[in-house]
C-alpha cells in the first residue's frame, strides 16, 4: 500500500484533472455497497455497481476496472482510497486502469474530503439504512448524471460536466 504522502504534489492542489478519490457507500447491515469515485478538480462522479454475488474485494476490483477503464487517458492519474479491505486487490485495479493507487492514513476521512462530501450528498438518493441490492449500474449511472449536472459553489456555480468538458476539449 502506497501512502497518500507519496502521491504527486499536483494531486493535492486540484489544479490538474485526473486525480480521483474513492470509497464505498454501505447499505443496510453492511450487506450491500456502491463504489463512489470522485475526480478532485471537477468533482465529476462515477458510481460503481458491486456484484453482490462476489466477495466485497472481488466486486470492488471488478467494478472499478469496468467503470474506470472507460475514462479518457488524460484522466488516468491517481486514485486515493481509505484503508478498507475492499481494496486488497488495488494492484490489479492500478494495472487495468492506469491509475496509481494511494491510501489515506487510518481514520483520516479529511484526506479524501471531496469523496466524503460527495458521499454525504449521495445520501439524498441512498439514505442510510437502505438496502443497495436493488440498484443496477443503469440506476447508478442515472444518479451520477444527476449529480454531475448539479452546479457547485466551489466550481463557481458551474457543473462537474462543464468543468471536465473544458479540460477534455483543450
Amino acid at each position: 500500500m502506497v501512502s497518500i504522502w507519496d502521491r504527486p504534489v499536483e494531486a493535492l492542489d486540484r489544479g490538474i484533472p485526473g486525480h480521483w478519490e474513492g470509497d464505498l457507500i454501505v447499505g443496510r447491515n453492511g450487506g450491500s455497497a456502491i463504489g463512489t469515485v470522485v475526480e478532485r478538480h471537477s468533482t465529476y462522479l462515477v458510481l460503481v455497481w458491486l456484484d453482490p454475488e462476489k466477495s466485497r474485494v472481488e466486486a470492488t476490483r471488478d467494478g472499478l476496472i469496468a467503470k474506470l477503464t472507460e475514462l479518457p487517458e488524460t484522466l488516468e492519474q491517481t486514485l486515493t482510497w481509505d484503508r478498507g479491505t475492499e481494496m486488497a486487490q488495488h494492484r490489479a485495479v492500478s494495472i487495468a486502469t492506469g491509475l496509481d493507487v494511494f491510501f489515506a492514513d487510518p481514520h483520516s476521512p479529511w484526506q479524501r474530503a471531496t469523496n466524503e462530501n460527495t458521499n454525504g450528498l449521495l445520501r439524498q438518493y441512498f439514505p442510510k439504512g437502505t438496502s443497495l441490492d436493488g440498484f443496477a449500474q443503469a440506476d447508478l449511472d442515472f444518479v451520477a448524471d444527476q449529480m454531475n449536472r448539479r452546479p457547485r459553489k466551489r466550481l463557481g456555480f458551474r457543473t462537474p460536466y462543464e468543468v471536465l468538458s473544458e479540460h477534455l476539449l483543450q
